[in-house]
């Protein structure tokens, strides 16, 4: 199916973290952007004179659709770089609690009674709701992988997942099995190899992760020093962070990265910058859980690359990348006591391209010719993007999920304006996930 989006502001991702928009059009052939034309536009989306066109691929001549965004915006959609999607159903039920006490007083018992077909119910849940924001893709990290990549690709959603093993479930054979099943689902379906975290997984099962991240040449992630409390027990028990210990035992050979990284020691961000290893911060989540404020401007500062992640719904509440992207800039200027650092470029291009690069998706980081087409359309007539200083400022600063007008995946807009178009009755959707959590103890 061929696709024309015209009359529409495109916001282009250049490699050195800055972003160009033009007014043009743009159109997509089955599942990739195959032409995009437009004349450049300053900032604040008015006209340049004597602007020369930009032009990129060959224009369709036939089209099955053709949409006019009437001076809207097209970008790239975020990428959530780390999630927990089925833990909708333990939203708003343990919150107020520090982390230890909320994971293993509260959800891992009640986690301990999800079924298969209950997660593949969440997912579809937290996959309306990323929709909602504007993501286009995560990086889920739960139980039963199959089923999970089986919610994704029945709504048309694109997901890559890594492993939460650890001493309460799984081995590392069902880790291996989980990766090559997934891995050949679909084009919407991957696997990186990882595990839970430092301190509720055995030596024996890491070193089993990282003989895993060996034969299949593949990355790790893995939860990194969210808490100073994880860190402190950590180099009690091995003489070591999570990090130094996850380098040591072999890891990183092939990249990966860790989701939080707050409380990180300065060989640890050594480490990281060696090792070209993603930083994935979680801001919300981190605040909720008082677990701290990662040192975002250090990581920029030694050239380590930062993505964004909501964490799960359980710890967050909601999965909102607008919410995200305000919280990774603002608590850095405090952290750091400087209103300059981390500005709002440097914060989208975390939530787009790093977001992309982080979870081996490469194809779609920018919108450009021949890449996917995850495109999100945002309302710049709303009330919190008027007046039109500066675009990208706006869409970090003040932007939020009232101005996503769809969301495409793949190329087929799976949201549009208010309304689901992912093969499931919405009302369905939330009395099963309401059916889970009255069921268990």
């Amino acid at each position: 199916m061929n696709t024309k989006f015209y009359n529409a502001l495109i916001l282009l991702t250049n490699d050195d973290k800055t972003f160009t928009t033009i007014k043009g059009e743009l159109h997509i052939s089955d599942n990739k952007i195959s032409y995009i034309s437009g004349t450049p536009v300053g900032v604040d989306g008015r006209d340049i004179s004597n602007a020369a066109t930009y032009e990129q691929g060959v224009p369709c001549t036939h089209f099955d659709v053709e949409r006019n965004l009437e001076g809207n915006l097209l970008m790239p959609g975020f990428k959530n770089a780390h999630t927990h999607t089925a833990m909708t159903f333990l939203r708003s039920f343990a919150d107020d609690l520090p982390l230890q006490s909320w994971l293993f007083e509260k959800v891992f018992p009640k986690e301990g009674q999800l079924t298969d077909e209950d997660v593949y119910w969440l997912d579809i849940l937290g996959i309306m709701e990323y929709l909602t924001s504007g993501i286009t893709s995560n990086f889920d990290m739960y139980f039963f992988p199959p089923k999970n990549a089986k919610a994704s690709i029945d709504c048309g959603f694109r997901t890559v997942q890594t492993s939460g093993l650890n001493n309460f479930g799984g081995t590392i054979e069902q880790l291996e099995e989980n990766y090559n099943i997934v891995n050949e689902m679909s084009d919407l379906s991957s696997f990186i190899i990882g595990f839970h975290a430092e301190y509720t997984t055995s030596k024996e099962l890491m070193e089993g992760v990282a003989g895993l991240c060996e034969k299949y040449h593949s990355p790790m992630f893995m939860h990194n020093s969210e808490t100073a409390k994880e860190v402190e027990e950590c180099k009690e028990r091995w003489g070591k962070t999570p990090t130094e210990l996850t380098e040591e035992l072999g890891m990183y050979r092939y990249g990966g990265g860790g989701y939080h990284c707050v409380h990180m020691s300065d060989n640890d961000y050594d480490i990281f910058k060696k090792n070209k290893l993603y930083a994935v911060t979680n801001p919300a989540s981190n605040l909720k859980l008082a677990s701290g404020i990662a040192s975002i401007n250090r990581y920029l500062q030694m050239g380590i690359p930062v993505a964004i992640g909501t964490d799960g719904p359980a710890s967050n509440n909601c999965l909102d990348m607008f919410r995200e992207m305000f919280l990774t800039t603002a608590l850095a200027k405090v952290k750091e006591n400087d209103a300059a650092v981390v500005p709002a470029e440097e914060v989208l291009y975390m939530a787009t391209v790093n977001g992309a690069k982080c979870m081996g998706l490469e194809d779609c980081d920018r919108l450009s010719v021949g890449k996917k087409a995850d495109i999100i359309a945002i309302d710049l007539r709303q009330p919190n993007m008027q007046p039109v200083n500066n675009i990208v400022k706006n869409i970090v600063y003040s932007g939020s999920k009232q101005n996503v007008i769809f969301t495409m995946v793949n190329g087929k807009i799976l949201y549009d304006m208010g309304r689901f178009n992912i093969g499931f009755d919405t009302n369905e959707v939330y009395r099963r996930a309401n059916e889970i959590i009255r069921r268990m103890n």
